[in-house]
C-alpha cells in the first residue's frame, strides 16, 4: 500500500475495532465489580448489554446521515460522544450511572463502526474492497486479543476506573485521524435527513440484501455468547486470575485474526460463496468438537472455541463484501441495517447467555451448531439459485469482479 492508502487503511481498522475494545477490555473488571457493588452477574451484563444495545439503534441514525452530510460530521459527533461517555465512566462507583453511560459510550462508538465500513464501498471496489475486509479483520482481531489482556495489566497495576481512561485516549486518537482525512464521499445524497432515512424503506425491499443479511447475522449467536459468558468460564468456573484469562481470551481472538488471515490470502482462488460455504461447515465443527467436551480444563473449552473463531474470521470479510454487493446507492444506510442486525443478536446472545444455565459450555455449543446449520443449508441453497440465474443470464449476480 502506498503511504496515504495505508494510513487510511490504519484509521478504518481502528475505527472498525471501537466495540471489542469497548467490551473485551472490560470483561476482566467484571467479577471485581460484582463483589465490589454486591450485584449479580446479570446486573453486571446490563453494562455489556446497555453498550450493544446504545450500539445499535445509534447505528441506524449514522449511516442515513453520513450518506446525506457526508462521512466526517457524524464520525466526528460519534467520536467525541464517545469520548465524553468514556471518561466520565472512569469515575463512577455505582452500577445504574454506569449502564446509562455504556449505552452513550456505544451509541458514540456506532458511528465508527458504520462509517468505516461504508468508506470502504466509498474508495474501494470488487476484489481490493474484500481484501481491505479482510485485512481490516486481521487488525481488528488484535483489539480483543489484546484488550484484555491490558485490561487485566491495569487492574494490576492501577485499577478498573483506568480502563475507561485508556479507551478515551483511543478515541482521541481517532478523532485526531478523522480531522486529517479527506471526506471520501464524493457525491452526497439529495433531499434532508427525511429523505436519507427512507432509504431504510428502499433496502427493506431488496430481497437479496434482507436475505443475505439476515443469513449472515445468525453465526454471530455463539461468537457473543462465548463474549458474554467467558469471563464466568475461565475465572469462575476455571479459577483463572484475570490476566490469565486475558491470555486465553487472546487466544481465541488469535484464532480470529488468523481466520482474516487466510481470507486474505485465498479471496483470490475461492469465491465469496465458496468461502461462505467453508467458513459454516468450520464453525460447525467447531460447535460439535466443543458439545463432545472430550478432557475437561481450560484448553477443552479454548480449542474448539479457536476453530469457531478462525472460520467466523474466514467467514466474516466475504459476507460483508456480498451484503454491500447488493446495492449501489444508500451505502451508510446498507452498512447501518447490515451491522444492526448483527448487534442486536449479539446483544441477544450475550443475555441469553446469562440466564443462570446449568452448563453454559454446552448450551454455546448447541447454538454454534443450530444456527451454522441453519445458515449452512440456506446458503447452499441460496447460492445454487444464484449460480442458476447466473448461468441463465450471463452475469455474476453476488461477486462483482
Amino acid at each position: 500500500m502506498k503511504n496515504n492508502s495505508l494510513r487510511t487503511f490504519l484509521l478504518l481498522a481502528l475505527l472498525a475495532a471501537y466495540p471489542p475494545l469497548s467490551t473485551d477490555m472490560y470483561l476482566p473488571a467484571m467479577p471485581l465489580l460484582e463483589k465490589a457493588w454486591g450485584q449479580s452477574t446479570t446486573m453486571l451484563n446490563m453494562t455489556l448489554s446497555g453498550f450493544l444495545l446504545g450500539f445499535c439503534f445509534g447505528m441506524l441514525l449514522y449511516g442515513p446521515i453520513s450518506d446525506r452530510f457526508g462521512r466526517k460530521p457524524p464520525l466526528i459527533a460519534g467520536i467525541v460522544i464517545y469520548v465524553i461517555a468514556s471518561f466520565i465512566s472512569g469515575f463512577v462507583n455505582t452500577i445504574y450511572p454506569l449502564i446509562v453511560l455504556r449505552i452513550l459510550q456505544g451509541v458514540g462508538a456506532a458511528s465508527s463502526t458504520v462509517i468505516a465500513m461504508a468508506i470502504t464501498k466509498d474508495l474501494y471496489s470488487g476484489h481490493e474492497r474484500q481484501r481491505i475486509l479482510a485485512y481490516m479483520g486481521i487488525i481488528m482481531a488484535l483489539a480483543p486479543m489484546s484488550a484484555p489482556v491490558i485490561g487485566g495489566l491495569l487492574l494490576a497495576v492501577l485499577s478498573w476506573h483506568w480502563i475507561f481512561f485508556a479507551q478515551t485516549i483511543l478515541g482521541l486518537l481517532s478523532l485526531i485521524g478523522v480531522l486529517l482525512m479527506e471526506e471520501p464521499l464524493q457525491q452526497p445524497s439529495t433531499g434532508g435527513v427525511g429523505a436519507a432515512m427512507s432509504m431504510y424503506l428502499q433496502l427493506l425491499r431488496n430481497r437479496g440484501y434482507c436475505t443475505l443479511v439476515l443469513l449472515f447475522s445468525f453465526i454471530v449467536w455463539a461468537p457473543f455468547a462465548f463474549i458474554g459468558s467467558a469471563k464466568d468460564i475461565y475465572m469462575t468456573q476455571f479459577g483463572l486470575s484475570p490476566q490469565v484469562f486475558g491470555y486465553y481470551f487472546a487466544f481465541n481472538a488469535l484464532s480470529l485474526m488468523a481466520g482474516s488471515f487466510a481470507c486474505s490470502q485465498a479471496q483470490k482462488r475461492i469465491s465469496s460463496e465458496n468461502l461462505m460455504l467453508i467458513s459454516f461447515s468450520g464453525m460447525l465443527l467447531g460447535g460439535i468438537v466443543l458439545l463432545l467436551q472430550i478432557s475437561h480444563g481450560p484448553w477443552s473449552f479454548a480449542l474448539p472455541m479457536g476453530i469457531l473463531s478462525f472460520f467466523f474470521g474466514l467467514g466474516r470479510p466475504p459476507s460483508n463484501h456480498l451484503v454491500l454487493e447488493q446495492v449501489d446507492h444508500g451505502i451508510g444506510a446498507a452498512s447501518s441495517l447490515m451491522v444492526f442486525f448483527y448487534f442486536v443478536l449479539g446483544a441477544f446472545a450475550a443475555w441469553f447467555i446469562s440466564l443462570g444455565w446449568k452448563d453454559t459450555i454446552q448450551v454455546i455449543a448447541i447454538l454454534a451448531i443450530l444456527t451454522n446449520t441453519i445458515a449452512l443449508a440456506g446458503s447452499f441453497k441460496l447460492f445454487k439459485r444464484q449460480r442458476e440465474l447466473q448461468e441463465k443470464t450471463g452475469t455474476a449476480v453476488t461477486d462483482q469482479q
